[in-house]
């Protein structure tokens, strides 16, 4: 039997990476940037496996397509995989197309980095009521993924969001903004159409804790005053601040910024007395959700008619505590954004509580607490669903530093070629994509708009807009273009 030492120094190291969002992307740019191989000592293959027939994972089908950093990451991203240094392989799902004994086979190391794509739950009664949605599958449908339904149920005229981060931002501009306004973005016809046919008039935003301890960011939240023909509406009795607030504004400058913005709104907001804009886009906070209530006369129907939140006041330490004093809110539809879940992966150990594979710094973990040779994570599945696109990059170089560290360790491939996967994927008949199929559908999504920009064709909409793009959503028409 061949020394692990032996096999991993006479040829490259064969890296697998599971999932091609931010995460999956920094690991394998991180490891081809490692000072063993810019000094020579070693070499790697590494192979970028992605469930979708497209990169970016969360960057191109979990975030608003207005989002104002969009446009940048993509470009970072697309430099590091068109440098030709890393195999990108799309429409490939673990579990079902390969087996955790398939990438064992062919790779020295395994890195997941499947990311959090679920709802975190919200336990409170009537959530499973006609009209409560989860933020996350709501943004999955405007940002065109592929294995979801095309239509959404757009029919309420007021509408709560539950959550104080940037998917709650997300999920409440896309749904209070023109959607005109978002022509110029990548969005797909059908999303296009139906944010058109929406009646909504008020979107409210509601969170458990002060102005002081929103999850959101600065860039995030002034996005809100950019929108056409939408008032922004606080209110006093939600501006509080205790100890520990004070605190945080003074020592941190982002909350102090946010804190700025928000009581400038308020006050501007109530010394005005312009023109009403014909949509509201309403902020709380120190509301607690309680429950989701349907109508009692409207004959059984099991739809949101309203929701009943608990009034918090903060207690000195930044937390909360309740006043019992209750306010309902009459809605017609609940979005929850209050955080993503990761998922179990087949073979792998999982701590169900934090939706995370268990580990130590990115070193994945068996059932007794140890860590399972060659296998790792990164990102959110690693960590859980928290921090920015920008703590990934740390997060990825932890793990890649253990995985260095293990080289001569790691449990060799049986089969080591690079071809032998391919070969692999191709006998089990897998339509995978690769990057030089990224680039096609790439370029046909620019096509589709710069074709409308020209015509003004696929939508009703002013064709005086220009579009740099419009995405493609079927999976198999994904599947087609690429491969063609």
């Amino acid at each position: 039997m061949s020394n692990p030492a032996e096999t991993t120094s006479k040829r490259p190291l064969r890296v697998a990476i599971v999932g091609a969002g931010p995460a999956g992307v920094y690991a394998a740019d991180i490891l081809t940037k490692s000072n063993g191989v810019k000094d020579g000592d070693f070499e790697v293959s590494i192979d970028l496996f992605e469930a979708y027939p497209a990169p970016y994972g969360l960057i191109r089908y979990g975030v608003a397509p207005d989002h104002p950093r969009i446009k940048g990451i993509v470009n970072a991203l697309h430099k590091v995989l068109d440098r030709g240094d890393i195999r990108f392989l799309g429409n490939v799902t673990y579990g079902r197309d390969l087996t955790l004994h398939d990438f064992r086979a062919f790779y020295d190391a395994v890195i997941f980095s499947t990311g959090a794509i679920k709802d975190a739950d919200l336990a409170i009664p009537g959530v499973d009521l006609g009209g409560s949605f989860g933020g996350a599958d709501f943004v999955s449908w405007y940002d065109g993924h592929p294995d979801v339904p095309r239509d959404w149920p757009l029919d309420a005229k007021e509408i709560a969001v539950i959550g104080n981060g940037n998917v709650a931002l997300d999920v409440a501009r896309m749904l209070v903004k023109h959607p005109d306004e978002l022509l110029t973005t990548e969005i797909p016809d059908n999303v296009y159409q139906g944010l058109k046919n929406s009646p909504v008039t008020d979107v409210h935003v509601f969170g458990r804790r002060g102005p002081a301890q929103v999850k959101f960011t600065p860039l995030e939240l002034r996005e809100l005053s950019h929108m056409k023909d939408v008032d922004i509406v606080l209110y006093p009795e939600d501006f509080e601040f205790d100890e520990a607030s004070d605190d945080a504004i003074r020592s941190n400058n982002q909350i102090k910024t946010m804190v700025n913005t928000l009581t400038n709104w308020l006050v501007e907001e109530h010394a005005e007395a312009e023109e009403p804009s014909s949509r509201r886009l309403h902020l709380h906070f120190l509301h607690s959700p309680v429950k989701i209530y349907q109508d009692p006369d409207d004959g059984g129907s099991g739809r949101v008619a309203g929701i009943k939140f608990e009034r918090m006041e903060l207690d000195g330490t930044g937390n909360v505590k309740g006043t019992g004093e209750f306010v309902d809110y009459p809605v017609q539809a609940v979005y929850r954004a209050i955080g993503y879940h990761g998922s179990p992966l087949d073979e792998l150990e999982y701590n169900a509580k934090r939706g995370v594979i268990p580990n130590e710094g990115g070193r994945v973990l068996d059932a007794d607490g140890n860590p399972v040779p060659g296998i790792y994570a990164t990102g959110w599945i690693k960590r859980g669903p928290v921090g920015l696109i920008g703590h990934t990059k740390g997060d990825a170089l932890e793990t890649i530093g253990f995985l260095l560290e293990d080289r001569l360790t790691l449990p060799p491939a049986q089969n080591p070629d690079p071809q032998a996967i391919i070969d692999l994927l191709q006998e089990r008949g897998i339509e995978f994509t690769t990057w030089e199929g990224w680039i096609k559908l790439d370029a046909h999504e620019a096509a589709l708009g710069a074709a409308w920009t020209e015509g003004g064709t696929g939508t009703d909409g002013p064709a005086a807009v220009v579009r740099e793009r419009i995405k493609v959503v079927p999976r198999e028409e994904m599947i087609n273009i690429s491969r063609a």
